[in-house]
């Protein structure tokens, strides 16, 4: 069965889309897959900002920042010397309120097992009882279920001291994240099989203590949490929905909070920690940081909340970086499980038809117009699917924007290439091939439209320019056919890129006539202007070849030019089987007789007087005289085309004003002083010349009372 070229062009871009679309969502792509999110969340704050006031953020941290590490009494002292006042702070912010406080700092030793000798003991002997007040804190806060320490998994996992996991009833739950193939961490997951047992990871205890609801997970890892089914792509995670900047998440400086535990502020720890979730953490420039899908949206870091001492001075890192401290990772997976915001990422199949779709429509795009307007096209869609992505990532929805990107752009080029290599061949070939016949015009519009042409015109007012060589038949005895030939190839050739590149179409050549159109098939509202303009050209053309062209050298060519113009029938002309475009009038007759009449008057262009009215004042026209043509019984005046207004020159303004005046005393049976005027330039005009003999016959032999000053061609 033999498919129609048509019907092949679709399918070949049903399949350039549809494979664009396939290679898109393709494991190939998938280290860059990941990217939406992170463009979609650095679009929604740009475009939204903040969404929610920090303060009313479910989860608050509780940093151990560079300002701690610089203010007595931690400054210099390791992290494991801290507990007595880790407790206090706990303690503090459990009295405020807070509903429960986990741990993404690990404390795995304790300075009560030191083996470091000192003096006639060990260290861990001397300190006995050191980390007392932090075991009790966490014994009070854990007896409420209100304190969770973190473990981090692995081949040799990392877990608090064994006094702290004792303190706090073994309610210890992992920290680990998830990382995608390109390292940014998008996603935390939910859970852990930690002795074939499934644990919760910290955000989701957290989480599930905050809101009293126990944690419900199915067979496939999915996690029902308050009602809330949570969404999430990759099972056994949750797509984290990052808010952009740098003050998300309320951060208050340890060091700040201990002075304050040290006052017995109790008001401050109230106001602020009060039905709060507290994550204690580490917060600094050069550990335990982590790319994440909000990497192009971050911000400063630093203790952004309000302090309530001024006994040390916050310190603020100086500049942006793309990386978050892994702290806001756990705070933020609690703020979506409580708010019930995390991502939702459509699957494989809404992917792909997205992707699909917007491929179709970049292929469309290239089929139907050309390269820069379709890649204009395809931009603008681009912008608006970014844009409409962009408000449905405001409501948690996270659209793939790189996947239909790479498909359209893909399928874009794919069809523009398909089109220059295969399909706009045949379309090539056909203009390259019926240029030589058809006007262009006409070839493009019968490309557009899909159709074959047909018979039938359409009236317009055209110029009709006729042209022939003078004493063609006599050249045509004394050269043999190949150098007849190749002269009226090179003639005709010249000609014709004059007149085409005047906006003329070349409707037949007719031996050594040319007969051309302006006005038609392509409108052209300056048809008359342009005529006079190609046949000035051409008289140019044919001298540069006469003297310049080394098949000229044995044949000087004369031509002679007639334009006219009005009303003509343009269009499909001939039989069923066979026919021309081509121009059909009275119009076409005049010009014909035109062309003729320089013979009788030595002239090269002759125009009628209605091409003279349209082609305006630029032209330099001379009147020749009146005349009856042919086949026409109306009387009309012809004009000889001289030159450019602005090229003549006072010698041939001279010859015009005295042939005007001769031929005004002709007209009015003046012969004798008609000819004294014609012969003022009959040396050098040959029109003038013709007068001036005519004229001094007619004074020794007057005419009749019935002389008619208009003369008659009956000779084409």
């Amino acid at each position: 069965m033999r498919i129609r070229r048509s019907t092949r062009d679709r399918l070949v871009i049903a399949a350039i889309a549809l494979v664009c679309a396939a290679a898109s969502v393709s494991p190939a792509a998938r280290p860059i897959r990941g990217l939406s999110l992170d463009i979609l969340t650095a679009l929604r704050w740009e475009v939204f900002g903040r969404k929610q006031d920090p303060a009313a953020s479910p989860a608050v941290v509780v940093a151990m920042d560079e300002e701690s590490l610089r203010t007595p009494p931690f400054k210099g002292a390791p992290m494991l010397t801290w507990t007595g006042e880790i407790g206090r702070v706990l303690s503090a912010t459990l009295e405020g309120g807070a509903k429960v406080a986990g741990f993404d700092v690990v404390i795995p030793n304790s300075l009560e097992q030191s083996e470091i000798p000192l003096g006639d003991g060990m260290l861990g002997e001397k300190v006995r009882g050191f980390d007392r007040d932090f075991l009790r804190a966490l014994a009070g806060g854990a007896a409420k279920g209100k304190v969770v320490l973190g473990e981090v998994l692995g081949d040799r996992p990392i877990l608090p001291s064994p006094g702290q996991r004792i303190a706090v009833r073994q309610n210890i739950r992992p920290l680990n994240d998830h990382a995608d193939s390109d390292d940014i961490v998008r996603r935390l997951p939910l859970s852990f099989t930690i002795s074939g047992a499934k644990v919760p990871t910290m955000a989701v205890e957290l989480a599930s203590r905050a809101l009293g609801a126990a944690p419900e997970f199915d067979e496939r890892g999915r996690l029902t949490l308050a009602g809330y089914r949570v969404p999430g792509r990759v099972p056994n995670t949750m797509t984290l929905n990052f808010e952009g900047g740098a003050d998300d998440i309320p951060t208050f400086s340890f060091a700040d909070l201990r002075a304050c535990a040290v006052k017995n502020d109790k008001e401050y720890f109230r106001r602020w920690f009060d039905g709060k979730v507290v994550i204690f953490g580490t917060v600094l420039d050069i550990e335990d940081r982590r790319m994440t899908s909000k990497r192009f949206a971050t911000g400063i870091e630093g203790a952004r909340s309000p302090r309530c001492t001024a006994e040390s001075m916050p310190v603020t890192a100086r500049s942006r970086t793309s990386t978050i401290a892994g702290v806001y990772i756990h705070a933020t997976a609690v703020n979506n499980l409580i708010a019930r915001n995390a991502v939702v990422e459509p699957g494989p199949l809404p992917r792909l038809l997205i992707a699909a779709l917007i491929a179709a429509l970049a292929a469309a795009a290239a089929w139907l117009f050309r390269p820069v307007i379709a890649f204009a096209a395809w931009t603008g869609m681009i912008v608006l699917g970014v844009a409409g992505a962009t408000v449905a990532f405001n409501y948690a929805l996270a659209l793939p924007i790189v996947e239909p990107f790479l498909a359209s752009l893909t399928a874009l080029a794919a069809t523009i290439g398909y089109r220059f290599v295969i399909a706009d061949k045949d379309r090539r070939l056909l203009q390259k091939s019926f240029a030589l016949y058809l006007a262009p015009h006409v070839i493009n519009r019968m490309l557009s439209s899909s159709k074959l042409p047909e018979l039938g015109g359409e009236t317009r007012n055209v110029t009709v320019f006729f042209s022939d060589i003078e004493g063609f038949s006599l050249i045509a005895e004394k050269m043999s056919p190949d150098g007849l030939m190749e002269l009226m190839n090179e003639y005709l050739s010249a000609m014709t890129d004059v007149i085409e590149s005047h906006g003329g179409y070349v409707d037949k050549y007719i031996g050594d006539s040319i007969v051309a159109v302006f006005g038609a098939p392509a409108d052209d509202p300056d048809h008359a202007a342009n005529a006079a303009r190609a046949a000035l050209d051409c008289c140019t053309q044919l001298a540069e070849l006469n003297a310049s062209s080394a098949v000229f050298r044995d044949c000087k060519l004369a031509q002679r030019i007639g334009i006219n113009s009005g009303e003509a029938l343009v269009g499909n002309f001939g039989s069923r089987r066979r026919f021309n475009y081509s121009v059909m009038s009275d119009a076409v007759n005049l010009a014909s007789r035109l062309e003729g009449a320089n013979k009788f008057y030595g002239t090269t262009v002759i125009a009628s007087e209605t091409t003279v009215a349209l082609a305006g004042q630029a032209f330099a026209w001379r009147e020749l005289d009146a005349i009856r043509v042919k086949g026409r019984t109306q009387a009309l005046k012809i004009y000889q085309l001289l030159a450019l207004s602005a090229g003549l020159a006072p010698q041939q303004q001279t010859v015009i004003a005295n042939y005007a005046d001769g031929l005004a005393h002709w007209r009015a049976r003046e012969f004798a002083r008609a000819a004294e005027c014609f012969g003022r330039s009959a040396d050098i005009d040959r029109p003038a010349s013709l007068f001036a003999a005519r004229a001094r016959e007619l004074t020794q032999n007057p005419p009749g009372e019935d002389w008619d000053p208009i003369r008659t061609l009956q000779e084409k």
